[in-house]
């Protein structure tokens, strides 16, 4: 309320010259679930928890727009993910963790500036199978795209040692034209001497067109020591009547010591229906297999299914189901080797 409090006397004052909305998400479920804890790590037992975003992540936004003439905008978003099961922000040190940025558009593309999505993070988005739902549990947007790398190092100015799903320090372009959108991205490393340990830089290319979408991206983010993480993936999603179709292949490299690294290779196929207006149904299959220098390979093979009824344009309940079946130990010592979990649960947008 403190935020809201402080926000509501700048909307006002901005209005007459520029278009600024408050927007978010509200998303709640209850969830139970066997060999997954409450954040979807492999564990040993039975859980009964109340999860924040299970569907799509909560969160709370201000975004705005100011017309600048010629076809050119100045725009800005800054947004933060919150964790609406105990009121707080899901970052301890960013307010705006999800996207904080400002930046220019008009007829020759767009540039934005500040903390922003990886290219390989953007490129998933219109071809993930699972739609981009429970951000924790899909291979895509955790190993895929970085959002939960789990490498113990911080690979690019992300603020985490855990995730690179989005970067500070960013310049983004991008531009469409004919169906054809071509990306890149520079984040400074804000290293003495100009140097380039803990930058990053990506590029992605998608094209969309009668209801076909092909998408790929690639992105090198670095360590404090100058380690290198290369992300990549290829995808594409075809929509016709009620139906779509997605799929994807990512890869993530990334080298932890002079002699180690770990390789990731994750593939994923979906496939959605809208039943009617109101009812949708998608279910997916996704395979990750991991390459650990000097370890045996592991992975795991994962299907979520996911039902969706709208009670407005709004609101939403949904009900989803997963089964995870962990390889050669991927789990941990001690952990069960099969993840089962069911999740009711309601989101509103705002």
């Amino acid at each position: 309320m403190a935020l809201l409090s402080l926000c509501l006397p700048l909307l006002a004052s901005a209005q007459s010259s520029s278009n600024i909305s408050i927007y978010g998400i509200a998303d709640l479920g209850v969830r139970y679930s066997t060999g997954l804890s409450a954040s979807q790590a492999p564990s040993h037992g039975r859980m009964t928890s109340l999860v924040s975003g299970a569907n799509s992540t909560s969160r709370f936004g201000l975004r705005g727009s100011e017309d600048l003439g010629g076809g050119m905008q100045a725009i800005f978003n800054m947004e933060g993910g919150r964790a609406l099961d105990t009121g707080s922000q899901i970052s301890a040190t960013q307010v705006f963790d999800r996207a904080s940025y400002v930046g220019i558009s008009g007829p020759l593309g767009s540039l934005t500036l500040g903390r922003q999505v990886n290219t390989v993070a953007e490129a998933i988005a219109p071809v993930e199978p699972m739609g981009m739902r429970m951000a924790s549990l899909n291979p895509n947007i955790a190993n895929t795209a970085l959002g939960a790398h789990g490498l113990g190092a911080e690979y690019g100015a992300s603020g985490s040692t855990n995730a690179a799903f989005r970067v500070d320090n960013a310049l983004k372009y991008s531009i469409s034209r004919q169906g054809l959108t071509l990306r890149a991205m520079y984040s400074f490393s804000e290293s003495a001497n100009e140097a380039k340990h803990m930058g990053s830089a990506g590029a992605g290319l998608a094209y969309s067109a009668k209801g076909l979408e092909l998408s790929a991206a690639f992105h090198q983010l670095r360590t404090a020591d100058n380690r290198k993480l290369n992300a990549a993936t290829v995808g594409a999603a075809y929509r016709w009547s009620a139906w779509r179709i997605a799929g994807n292949l990512g890869r993530t490299e990334a080298a932890q010591a002079d002699a180690a690294k770990t390789v990731n290779s994750i593939q994923g196929l979906g496939a959605s229906w809208n039943l009617n207006p109101s009812v949708s149904l998608t279910a997916a299959l996704y395979h990750l297999q991991r390459k650990r220098s000097g370890l045996q390979d592991d992975g795991f093979a994962r299907a979520v299914f996911f039902a969706e009824y709208l009670l407005s344009k709004r609101s939403q309940l949904y009900a989803e189901f997963d089964h995870t079946r962990w390889r050669h130990g991927y789990q941990g010592a001690g952990n069960d080797s099969v993840g089962r979990g069911f999740t009711l649960g309601l989101k509103h947008s705002f």
